[in-house]
């Protein structure tokens, strides 16, 4: 109910009136069925303005910290979150986010459609980066076909470290329907899950125009984050060397 209140009443009415989102490809998402909603991610707003141009709901997985916050803000944040939703999930691996996976699973054998985002986190500088194979397996267990959609400008809208988006007109192109049946009976398949995941950044690329890393994004975002702590550290110590000198 509240997904349905925020989408069509409360908030949805005004960004479709302030951001005149632009569609191409609507047709793709199938009527009824079960599907995945495979999308690059390269904004926070990712998660408002894709479910925004569905007319069906899409269940995401959020990152667990959006479900752990302290005071108000994190009452907010996880009265949000678990209202439209979205299934908490842990990055750091392991049971929790396995578990993510399979209620992902349940989803799609409800019929519905799970919106998920095969690189695991938001790219770092706005380049599309290597997807994890969660989604393939996701293919493989469920059979359900994959809806590659771009999101072409909300990385421009709302950088990282933004609270609000900026004033502009969101552009989100979706793509055809990617069948893998031609892999059924190969389930537990790593290579093929590989493959299938590799596909759908292809699919991803071709849809966004993005430039492609064959890296994690989590990976070029901890080499970032040690590197600029180390640049941190070396400037303390440089400004302590100053002012002792």
């Amino acid at each position: 109910m509240l997904y349905s209140v925020l989408k069509w009443v409360v908030v949805g009415p005004w960004l479709w009136l302030i951001y005149r989102p632009k569609v191409e490809g609507g047709a793709n998402i199938p009527k009824e069925g079960a599907a995945i909603i495979a999308s690059n991610h390269v904004s926070f707003s990712d998660s408002i303005f894709l479910p925004l141009v569905v007319r069906r709901k899409i269940i995401f997985v959020a990152k667990s910290d959006y479900f752990t916050g302290k005071g108000f803000k994190g009452w907010f944040s996880r009265f949000f979150f678990s209202g439209v939703g979205c299934i908490p999930l842990d990055r750091t691996g392991g049971s929790a986010a396995q578990a993510a996976l399979d209620t992902g699973l349940r989803v799609l054998r409800e019929g519905e459609l799970f919106g998920i985002y095969p690189e695991g986190t938001r790219s770092p500088d706005g380049k599309l980066y290597k997807g994890k194979t969660g989604v393939g397996r996701m293919v493989m267990q469920s059979g359900a076909p994959v809806i590659p959609v771009a999101m072409i400008n909300t990385g421009e809208l709302q950088p990282i470290g933004k609270r609000l988006p900026k004033i502009g007109r969101v552009r989100i192109k979706i793509g055809e329907p990617i069948d893998f049946s031609r892999y059924a009976g190969l389930a537990g398949e790593r290579a093929v899950e590989r493959a299938i995941t590799d596909e759908i950044m292809y699919a991803l690329m071709e849809l966004s125009g993005q430039d492609y890393v064959d890296e994690y994004a989590t990976k070029v975002k901890a080499l970032k984050d040690k590197a600029d702590a180390s640049a941190a550290e070396a400037e303390a110590v440089r400004i302590e060397r100053q002012r002792q000198g």
